[in-house]
């Protein structure tokens, strides 16, 4: 069973978990930022405020007292996290893709007209 926030550990608790807020809201931002303007130096600011979100998540998961199964959770939580931009990013290219020549891909091989259905 977990234990419930002792007050002392209250702060601790309340600061990390806005941590986690603003580092993952952070994370989000400089990573789509970084790929946008093609910056990667910002990639690198990026993947600083993850470090920071992981070890707010690991003291928010200390100070909360988790224990056994939470805390597989919360690192697949982390990994999931770390990983899930790159993939959203993926789709975006793959939805947004352009022809050869920069132009949107063209319906050319679409009929002109609608074809009429003639039922009996």
């Amino acid at each position: 069973m977990i234990e419930p926030v002792e007050l002392q550990d209250f702060f601790i608790t309340f600061f990390s978990g806005a941590m986690v807020i603003m580092a993952g809201a952070l994370y989000a931002l400089l990573f789509a930022w970084s790929r946008l303007q093609s910056k990667p130096w910002m990639m690198a600011l990026a993947y600083g405020s993850y470090g920071i979100l992981f070890i707010s998540v690991l003291t928010l998961g200390s100070a909360t007292h988790l224990n056994g199964f939470w805390w597989g959770l919360v690192i697949a939580l982390l990994v999931g996290y770390l990983l899930a931009p790159h993939g959203i990013w993926k789709l975006c290219v793959g939805t947004h893709a352009t022809g050869q020549d920069g132009d949107p891909p063209n319906n050319s091989d679409l009929p002109s007209k609608p074809t009429q259905h003639h039922f009996n």
